[in-house]
């Protein structure tokens, strides 16, 4: 077995994409559309479904935003230097939520940021867990 993707129910799906593409570095890898189920799935990623894990956005076409709930955590991506990522995505316009810097009750350098649509996304600095 492996893990496959996680689904992200999205309000605007070029608005995340963009996200996705231009603040994370990742590649689109496809994107449907299902007329009948009003609804499109995109596939983001660092790399080839075959190989890694991927994020899969769901956009319902008559929806416009979502209540995150309070079950979800987050995404983690492991970044060579927590602080620089953080420089990285605020350059380009991402919300950084949690400076860089070492978690509570431990030496992992890890900082947060967030999506277009609230879903947080941490950064794990490499080589610091």
């Amino acid at each position: 077995m492996r893990m496959l993707h996680t689904m992200l129910r999205v309000g605007n799906l070029d608005r995340s994409i963009a996200f996705y593409q231009e603040v994370l570095g990742m590649k689109l890898l496809r994107r449907n559309d299902f007329p009948d189920g009003r609804f499109t799935l995109a596939f983001v990623g660092y790399g080839d479904e075959a190989a890694h894990t991927v994020l899969e956005l769901t956009h319902n076409w008559d929806t416009e935003s979502y209540d995150l709930g309070s079950g979800y955590g987050h995404i983690a991506i492991e970044v060579e230097d927590a602080y620089a990522a953080c420089d990285m995505a605020r350059a380009k316009g991402g919300k950084v939520t949690r400076e860089a810097g070492p978690m509570k009750h431990g030496t992992t350098v890890i900082a947060f940021i967030e999506d277009p649509d609230g879903y947080k996304i941490e950064f794990i600095q490499k080589g610091s867990r």
